[in-house]
């Protein structure tokens, strides 16, 4: 109905009577009998009013007046300013594979207590205190790795919703990363080993990194990029079908991570030339940062050769010494494919992949 429309009310209940003139009146409609007359104040009411986008509309860079509105909604004027939402920009956080990638990963969520068998495993004392310190090692990885997303959800225009949901499941993928890593380090009783200072400096950077695109990049890219490797490698050489499963359940979801942050700063480095610039300064800039420390401390390189080992002999120690290298190598070629899809040359991958910290994430 428009302004000056009427509308006969047919009905004789007398509640009806009684309430409709109070309720008409409060929206500015004219009753008088059976006929109501729409009045037009709801028409003021929107006066100002846009739309937040489309449903399937994401525009370049959403006014924080839209506050928490659903994208597509008709937003009244005068609703309060979104505070602290300074991540706006399309081509600073979107990425087209957003809604597909957090459908994904919302399918593949997995349980714990069912997608795993936790039976203790019986292996070699020295091989099991081997995989107690990879475990506790992933663990303070995965930690700093849900920590990152999460300073930075809060930041993100609800806008870009399927962005918001695809880093809320990614921080309760590694909260569940962290779960199980505890548990399979703790199931034989042993206590948990080593946590290096040079590691726990190096993912200290990562927490403390102010700019969206740039933790990112260190995170996912590169970090969690080397990650890849080292799950996979960690399932081939698994001593045991527990560290197996563990490894590959987490390998699957941190899959996800990278392609994401590939995707959006894919997209980022094509709308900002300057960008690339940016990261490349941040490579360098952590690594004169971490020169002074040990990167990956010798408790856990040495637990990855027994674990690749399987056994504590001179030839299986032999065997598992190439293995960790081979890894390296696997590694930094990755990085070195990953950093090429965002644009930089061979030559610069090479360079940055080696600059990459020796703690691998």
């Amino acid at each position: 109905m428009q302004p000056g429309d009427r509308l006969r009310v047919v009905g004789t209940d007398p509640h009806l009577r009684v309430h409709l003139a109070p309720w008409a009146r409060t929206r500015g409609h004219r009753v008088e009998g059976d006929i109501v007359t729409r009045g037009d104040a709801g028409d003021r009411r929107l006066a100002g009013a846009e739309r937040a986008g489309g449903a399937t509309t994401v525009v370049e860079r959403p006014p924080r007046t839209w506050g928490l509105a659903a994208r597509g909604a008709l937003v009244e004027a005068g609703g309060p300013v979104l505070d602290g939402a300074d991540l706006d920009e399309r081509g600073e956080v979107w990425t087209e594979l957003a809604p597909r990638l957090y459908a994904q990963a919302a399918a593949s969520q997995w349980d714990p207590a069912t997608a795993i068998d936790w039976a203790v495993p019986h292996l070699d004392p020295d091989v099991e205190a081997a995989v107690v310190q990879v475990m506790t090692y992933l663990v303070e990885n995965e930690q700093a790795a849900l920590m990152v997303p999460a300073r930075f959800l809060g930041r993100i225009h609800p806008h870009f919703r399927e962005v918001i949901q695809f880093l809320a499941v990614q921080v309760a993928d590694e909260a569940r990363h962290v779960e199980v890593f505890t548990r399979r380090a703790s199931i034989s009783g042993l206590p948990l080993g080593v946590s290096g200072s040079g590691g726990r400096a190096s993912l200290q950077t990562l927490v403390e990194e102010p700019d969206w695109a740039t933790a990112s990049f260190l995170l996912s890219v590169l970090g969690e990029g080397t990650f890849l490797s080292l799950l996979s490698f960690l399932e081939r050489c698994a001593p045991d079908t527990l560290t197996a499963r563990v490894t590959h359940l987490a390998l699957q979801d941190e899959a996800r991570h990278v392609a994401f942050a590939l995707g959006h700063l894919g997209e980022h480095v094509t709308t900002d030339a300057r960008t690339r610039d940016r990261l490349r300064a941040a490579v360098e800039r952590r690594h004169d940062v971490l020169a002074s420390t040990s990167g990956l401390g010798d408790s856990v390189h040495d637990a990855l050769v027994i674990v690749a080992a399987g056994a504590w002999t001179a030839d299986a120690i032999a065997q598992g010494w190439e293995r960790v290298q081979a890894l390296q190598t696997e590694m930094d070629e990755g990085r070195r494919r990953r950093l090429v899809r965002l644009g930089f040359s061979e030559a610069q991958a090479s360079e940055l992949s080696a600059l990459h910290t020796r703690n691998f994430m």
